[in-house]
């Protein structure tokens, strides 16, 4: 009998490729998919795909927004479930081109919902972002607090998403896990992102920019404990909560099969101590530019957990000078610096 086969969007992106490899490692028969853009160096995309291969493997390069395509990978595959980790990243650039934000995530998601639905998909597990809790200042942020209030575009298609999904869930029963991701970083991540950007600037010797005069706080989330949390995700489909109810709704769970939960450290961390614990692990000072908050950021974030733990075992455990460390190992062999 042919093992059922796991579709990965975004295979040539971080996170993506990450969960691939890991399925790869475990004897699963995977899809991969990808349109490798731009956005960033699509040299380090096809340095990632290079990592993944073997009898069980097959990928397509193709682009969300191209749906007839996309159907008929759908057709072709016959998945059990769909990693669906695609999207156009970035709460900055999404002031800088929204209309991409409009394609990938919104109608590329549309496509993928589709996908699910007419080709019989056990399970749709999809990225939504930290970002959608907005101008939520009650700390830790939680699965069960009103997320209706984004800062940016990129916040607003990711909260899209999750509300697509619950109507799929609703109307056609197709159970979909909303995962709400925390600063995620470690090897092969994304030179968008501050970490690369800081490390790739000292062992330059140029200056780094740090935003809101350090005083931001992330809950940094190693990629490995991400995808840990993704495969024991996979074969625990969403439920429908019996306890659910109309007259007060939790906005983390339904009477669908419609599931959210936070992916995050839950130890937010200053942007000051994240540099200065680079700093040692590359043996060097950075040179600091001082600016201010950036429009579409917000000044914290910190995950609760415990739905994830309670369900499924698991929390991120990973510490920050650990994760930075293999981080800076990956680097500097990646670039040979």
């Amino acid at each position: 009998m042919t093992a059922p086969r796991i579709l990965v969007t975004g295979a040539a992106g971080f996170i993506g490729f990450h969960v691939a490899q890991r399925l790869l490692r475990e004897g699963r028969a995977v899809t991969g998919l990808d349109n490798v853009n731009a956005y960033y160096d699509p040299a380090l995309k096809e340095a990632r795909l290079a990592q993944l291969g073997g009898p069980g493997y097959a990928f397509h390069r193709i682009d969300l927004c191209d749906g007839p395509a996309l159907d008929a990978v759908f057709r072709e595959g016959r998945f059990a479930c769909v990693v669906h980790l695609a999207a156009q990243a970035g709460v900055r650039y999404s002031i800088t081109d929204p209309q991409a934000y409009a394609a990938s995530n919104l109608t590329g998601f549309l496509h993928v919902l589709e996908g699910c639905r007419r080709h019989g998909v056990g399970h749709l597990i999809y990225a939504s972002s930290s970002s959608v809790y907005g101008a939520v200042t009650a700390k830790p942020f939680s699965i069960h607090q009103n997320v209706d209030h984004p800062v940016s575009l990129y916040a607003a298609t990711k909260k899209a998403n999750e509300l697509m999904a619950h109507s799929y869930s609703h109307l056609y029963r197709l159970p979909t896990t909303g995962l709400r991701f925390f600063t995620v970083y470690g090897p092969w991540g994304r030179p968008d992102m501050a970490l690369w950007l800081f490390t790739r600037a000292i062992l330059a010797g140029e200056p780094i920019d740090v935003f809101n005069g350090g005083r931001m706080r992330r809950d940094f989330t190693y990629v490995d404990d991400v995808v840990e949390a993704i495969g024991r995700l996979i074969d625990r489909p969403a439920a429908a909560d019996p306890a659910w109810s109309g007259d007060a709704p939790d906005p983390g769970t339904s009477s669908a099969p419609y599931r959210l939960y936070n992916i995050g450290n839950s130890e937010p961390v200053e942007l000051t101590e994240m540099v200065a614990i680079l700093e040692e692990k590359l043996g060097r000072r950075a040179e600091k530019n001082i600016l201010p908050m950036q429009p579409g950021d917000v000044p914290e974030t910190f995950a609760d957990v415990a739905d994830l733990a309670r369900d499924v075992g698991f929390s991120p455990r990973t510490s920050l000078a650990d994760g930075i460390g293999r981080f800076v190992d990956w680097y500097r062999a990646y670039h040979r610096a």
